[in-house]
């Protein structure tokens, strides 16, 4: 009986981790989160490259600063 009450523990704390992630997530969503836009390849001029969107492609942010702090913009 004691076993039963270790494999309980065991799946609450593997469901926990768990619990945090999208089994839907991929690089594109991701990219959209940190406000950025996915292009083939390289980024064009006004845009830095803070990530992938899979495979030969880019996450693309275009920065602005304010007050010397360096801030995504969104785009519409």
């Amino acid at each position: 009986m004691r076993i039963l009450y270790l494999l309980l523990v065991v799946l609450f704390v593997v469901v926990q981790g768990v619990a945090g992630q999208s089994y839907l997530s991929s690089p594109i969503r991701a990219c959209r989160i940190r406000r950025g836009i996915c292009f083939f390849g390289r980024c064009p001029q006004p845009y830095h490259h803070v990530g992938s969107c899979g495979l030969r492609s880019s996450c693309c942010v275009r920065y602005v600063e304010v007050q010397g702090i360096p801030i995504a913009m969104a785009e519409s």
